[in-house]
This record gives C-alpha cells, sequence and structure tokens, in this order.
C-alpha cells in the first residue's frame, strides 16, 4: 500500500507529506488510519495529525520542531503561517 503521510515516531503531531494532497482528499497514513486534508499540502511538507491549540508543541521525528502560532485542525497544511520555530541553544 502506498502511504500519502510518513510518520516516523508514535509521538509525532505532523506528519510528512509524500506527494503533492489536494484539499479534501483522504490521505493513509503510515502505521494505518486516514485523515481528510484540510487544504492543499504540497509534496514533503507537514500535516496536523491531530487537533493542536495555540502555543502547542509540534513534535516531528519525536523532536520538537516549534509551537502552534494560531490553532491547527488536524488535517491541515503546517508551515510558516501557522507555526513558529524553536530557538536551538
Amino acid at each position: 500500500m502506498k502511504y500519502r503521510i510518513l510518520i516516523i515516531n508514535a509521538a509525532d503531531s505532523v506528519g510528512v507529506a509524500l506527494e503533492n494532497i489536494p484539499a479534501g482528499a483522504c490521505m493513509a497514513l503510515s502505521p494505518g488510519g486516514e485523515l481528510m486534508a484540510a487544504n492543499d499540502i504540497p509534496f514533503s511538507h507537514k500535516v496536523a495529525l491531530k487537533a493542536l491549540a495555540q502555543g502547542k508543541p509540534l513534535f516531528k521525528y519525536g523532536e520538537i520542531i516549534g509551537r502552534a502560532a494560531i490553532a491547527i485542525r488536524a488535517g491541515e497544511w503546517v508551515h510558516t503561517h501557522n507555526m513558529e520555530t524553536e530557538e536551538r541553544a
């Protein structure tokens, strides 16, 4: 089966699109399950696997990569318009 969303770690709150995904499309998740795309998601970009409140950490590959700048819906494209990156020391 060809998966459209790659999830590396069970703790991840975002997955990676393995192809361009149009809004409204049903996305197959790599560990199983499905999710509907809330908007267009470009190839290799992030998608929210669950609803995330403003300020909540975003996990990718099991690591915090930033925080939700605004509330993010499940299936929504996650990028600079709705996330803030974490400062690294």
